[in-house]
């Protein structure tokens, strides 16, 4: 059974379209939803975690239908949700708005309660740091934080919207661990702007773009998707799509690759910026 099911979903607001007939189907893996700004993600990701409803097609999650109430609410207590921008009484220790967090998921009795709240705290390294006020955890520990309260009660679904946004490679390489690791092996759809997140993490990924489906397959399939049409030159090709200097000196170019150049292999940032018609002919790396 699908973790999550959306039929030829659409949501527009105002006269703006978010999604446009949007068919998924998300089972037990790591998902990466990858996309521009703008490209719909907040917006699904909001409706996995029944804080948006659709302005058409249909949404079932965990077997249930969000559209009624009772079934919202056991769906709720069964996922975990981290959103683009999590909010926290700053003025609360990490124990405090964690054992928050707990009540409002039905966690009633008091010492399976704290028992939970401090496994979770535990789990994303901010055993030390339980008693300190949020204010004076740095923004690291604040997504950490962020991912404790979502993990309460061994979600069976976990929704993760820019959670890797802000953190130091060394947070990263952490965040990443922490999931593939996950008790229980929840079903997790992350979003992100990370291609190396992809590549690193997920066995699927998505690409919206525009409110639609532009991809779906594994990260090997959407790199394999930019064959012969990623090559490296000394000079720049002004008949590439996009192209940036890298590194080592080179330009890497990407779009119709001329009969006269040599491809090179290509990544899954290569087959992104391809779907996605980015403009980076100014960027470096």
């Amino acid at each position: 059974m699908s973790s999550l099911s959306l039929e030829n979903v659409g949501k527009k607001f105002g006269s703006t379209p978010a999604l446009a007939g949007v068919r998924l189907e998300v089972e037990p893996s790591v998902t990466g939803l990858l996309g521009p700004n703008g490209a719909g993600k907040t917006t699904l990701l909001r409706m996995a975690a029944t804080v948006l409803a659709p302005d058409s097609g249909r949404i079932r999650i965990l077997g249930r239908d969000p559209a009624h109430p009772h079934e919202r609410v056991e769906i709720r207590r069964r996922l975990g949700y981290v959103p683009q921008e999590p909010g926290f009484y700053r003025n609360f220790t990490a124990f405090d708005f964690v054992d928050y967090v707990a009540v409002l998921k039905d966690i009633a009795e008091r010492r399976r309660r704290h028992d939970e709240v401090r496994k979770v705290l535990d789990y994303v390294g901010l055993r030390d740091h339980a008693h300190q006020r949020i204010k004076a955890l740095s923004g690291g520990m604040r997504q950490r934080l962020a991912l404790a309260q979502a993990l309460l009660g061994d979600p069976e679904l976990l929704i993760l919207d820019e959670a890797t946004a802000g953190l130091d490679p060394e947070q990263r390489l952490r965040f990443r661990e922490m999931i593939s690791v996950l008790p229980q092996r929840p079903t997790v759809l992350i979003s992100t702007h990370q291609t190396d997140d992809v590549s690193a993490l997920c066995q699927r990924v998505v690409v919206l773009i525009a409110g639609t489906i532009r991809f779906d397959g594994t990260p090997a399939e959407l790199a394999a998707t930019a064959s012969d049409r990623v090559w490296v030159d000394a000079d720049r090709d002004e008949r590439a799509a996009v192209s940036w200097r890298t590194s080592a000196g080179q330009f890497r170019h990407i779009g119709e690759r001329p009969a006269d150049a040599q491809s090179v292999t290509p990544t899954v940032d290569d087959a992104y910026l391809l779907l996605s018609g980015a403009d980076i002919s100014a960027r470096s790396s």
